[in-house]
């Protein structure tokens, strides 16, 4: 086995380790270069080939020893990509460590997440907001660096990765947001917006179907400014890839139509170099660099291994590869000052970077004002006053229509005034509304457009809306409400990270009809309830749904969902019925008794309120004092303050009927033990949709039936 030693053999006898003091600026002239290094032994000087082999073993010896303290982790890919990673941040990512979010700085994604401990390594070493502290809390309660990179956690940080193929798809979609804004802002002779997005990917990424549509896309849409280093190692979990990924990767890629170059040897450093300038310099297509490296390089006995992958190396294999990369042994963390030192420079190289971007930014504010204040505003995550101003207002006389319809006619109506609005379908646009009508189509022809063709792809449309969520842009996505299940590990991590994207989903029900129960939803709606952080809205008419749009406009800290009707469904009279502006808070009061505390509450959401107020009206002939509760958005809801949620569903009215064309389950926490669920608790049928109802129970004439029952069983 080859031996990296480089400089290493240079280091003798273990160095005293001194405390931490925070907040040392090494750019600012301080003597001891961080408070996170220890005393150094005296050697000779480094030359240039020595200090980046020392730099390389230090993020190497990092994992280790992070990945040893936790007893848990994954230390082989850091080992393994080391000096990629390093080339890469040390002679072309552009970023400021002291500005983590200056808008014109590259993206590094590091998609394979399980390597964190390569991230967290880079981002100490270059002088981000973590401390050598940090790195030994690695996978501890409460730390910064958890066992996956978390976005929002730590600065420059730029994506959540760790469920395979997903980092790779945000980066396609931080590709287009970029191309997008570059259109948008970018006027000749002010290329104010033109940073690259890079990404470390693995074995994994490549072999989840995520990362194949995401890949297909972005070769179709050309987008050059993305560049992805392939760590090409060899070993998955299980063992070698050889075991079930034996395909011409680099084939497979150039036929996606990416730029596709190969090294034998990532630990070259000229090579990587050479191919990152090539990437660099390719204007048509996106590129790839496939490197085959060794996970666990060092490692006498775990090189090329699986066991190398996911677990600690164990104190004596420790020793044995410290030996092995001429590093000392004691004690754990050490960070010889030389490497600090090259590495901290990234601080004033960043802010000298960002000064001449700002020199830019000034002139191009006095060349277009205009647009400089746009730019200022959606780094600030603002709204332009007064889009809400735009958003239609239905009545009855205009139904009746389908919730995806109104939604259409709200985006349209809104969409002028929202530039940064942007998205599309995975191939369903005429079936989910979402075109934007005198929009243009996003293609490599013309990279301002605003309407987004994602083909037949949603999982990777989730996971590229992510992405552009994450560049500031508003993005929505459309599917049916059953292929959700496509795009869930997207939907669950665009709610993990905060990401404000919008999934549109239509045919939200059994009501679909005749295209039977393969493409009718049952589970999804509670399915989708369960994701911590989701907003999922329901909405009941077509004045509900513009309201929806509103919230999603709006909503913060998270994504939304809107689940909306093929069928078309009446507007509801809001001059006899409560405004629709009550969907903001979850659930609201849309018809009562005025004769006191009601008798029964029917509560529903989308398309079944229509049903509850037919049978509303129905109870009320009878003398019946009932209460119709629209309930488009449980989380809405539960966010309100108690004594609302009271007077929507007081505790003391205990006979309760929900109406939901969907599996009931989670609606006993509505309807109480005394309660009842009108709902599907089997596969729907290939019907008319007015057949459904009738066979399934959906309509005024059951829920009155039921209602009885409840009330009777209540006497």
């Amino acid at each position: 086995m080859s031996s990296e030693t480089g400089a290493c053999h240079l280091l003798h006898d273990a160095p005293r380790e001194h405390g931490e003091r925070p907040g040392v600026d090494l750019d600012e002239g301080d003597s001891s270069l961080d408070a996170n290094t220890v005393a150094q032994p005296q050697r000779t000087a480094l030359n240039a080939a020595e200090l980046d082999q020392l730099c390389i073993n230090t993020l190497r010896c990092l994992a280790i020893d992070a990945v040893e303290k936790a007893k848990s982790g994954h230390p082989g890919l850091p080992m393994g990509a080391a000096p990629m990673a390093y080339v890469l941040w040390k002679r072309f990512l552009r970023y400021s460590p002291r500005h983590p979010r200056w808008p014109n700085r590259d993206r590094f994604i590091l998609s394979a997440g399980h390597g964190c401990m390569l991230l967290y390594g880079l981002l100490y070493l270059t002088g981000y907001d973590l401390t050598l502290d940090d790195l030994r809390q690695f996978r501890q309660w409460g730390s910064k660096t958890p066992g996956h990179p978390e976005h929002r956690l730590v600065e420059g940080i730029e994506t959540t990765t760790g469920p395979l193929g997903q980092g790779f798809g945000n980066g396609v979609g931080m590709a287009i947001a970029e191309r997008y804004l570059a259109t948008y802002f970018n006027r000749p002779g002010h290329a104010i917006l033109d940073y690259k997005i890079y990404a470390l990917v693995s074995d994994g990424d490549l072999m989840e179907g995520v990362a194949s549509e995401a890949a297909s896309l972005a070769g179709h849409l050309r987008l050059s400014n993305l560049i992805y280093i392939y760590d090409d190692n060899h070993i998955s979990i299980e063992g070698s890839t050889n075991l079930a990924f034996t395909e011409d990767r680099a084939k497979r890629f150039e036929a996606y139509g990416w730029f596709v170059q190969k090294l034998p040897d990532g630990n070259d450093l000229e090579a990587v170099d050479r191919a990152i300038r090539a990437a660099q310099a390719e204007a048509e297509r996106p590129s790839i660099i496939m490197c085959r490296t060794h996970i666990g390089y060092g490692s006498p006995h775990k090189q090329d291994t699986a066991e190398a992958h996911g677990a600690a190396l164990g104190p004596e294999e420790v020793k044995l590869t410290k030996h092995n990369l001429g590093w000392p042994l004691e004690p754990p963390f050490y960070v010889p000052e030389e490497a600090l030192a090259n590495f901290r420079q990234a601080i004033d190289i960043g802010k000298q970077q960002e000064a001449a971007w700002q020199e830019r930014l000034t002139a191009y504010r006095k060349a277009f004002p205009g647009l400089a204040e746009e730019l200022d505003r959606l780094q600030r995550g603002e709204l332009p006053s007064g889009w809400e101003s735009k958003l239609p207002i239905f009545k009855p006389s205009d139904g009746p229509l389908a919730t995806r319809q109104a939604s259409g006619k709200t985006l349209n109506a809104i969409a002028p005034s929202l530039p940064f609005l942007i998205g599309g379908a995975a191939d369903l646009a005429p079936s989910t509304d979402t075109l934007i009508k005198g929009a243009q189509d996003f293609s490599p022809e013309n990279y301002g457009g605003r309407n987004f063709h994602f083909g037949v792809r949603e999982h990777g449309m989730g996971s590229i809306l992510n992405g552009m969520a994450l560049s500031g842009l508003i993005p929505y996505g459309a599917t049916f409400m059953i292929f959700s299940d496509y795009c869930r590990p997207a939907v669950r991590l665009a709610a993990l990270m905060e990401a404000h994207s919008i999934f549109v989903f239509t045919h939200d029900s059994i009501f679909l009809g005749e295209d039977g129960p393969t493409h009718q939803p049952i589970e999804h709606l509670p399915a989708l309830r369960a994701i911590p952080n989701l907003s999922l809205i329901r909405p009941a008419d077509a004045n509900e749904t513009a309201v929806a749009w509103r919230v999603a406009i709006e909503h913060q800290g998270g994504p939304v969902a809107l689940a909306l009707t093929r069928q078309k469904l009446p507007v509801i009279d809001r001059e006899k019925y409560a405004a629709a502006e009550g969907l903001r808070r979850g659930a609201y009061i849309l018809a009562d008794s005025k004769d006191g505390i009601p008798e029964i509450i029917l509560i529903a959401s989308g398309s079944e309120v229509s049903v509850a107020l037919g049978a509303y009206d129905k109870l009320r002939g009878e003398g019946v004092k009932a209460r119709v509760v629209s309930m488009p958005s449980w989380d809405l809801f539960e966010k309100q303050p108690q004594p609302y949620r009271e007077e929507v569903l007081p505790r003391a009215v205990t006979a309760r009927l929900a109406i939901e064309a969907a599996s009931p389950f989670g609606w006993e926490r509505y309807v109480g033990p005394k309660g009842a669920v009108i709902g599907m608790t089997r596969f729907g049928a290939s019907a008319p949709y007015q057949v459904l109802a009738e066979k399934f129970g959906f309509t005024p004439e059951n829920v009155v039936h039921r209602a009885r029952e409840i009330m009777n069983s209540e006497a």
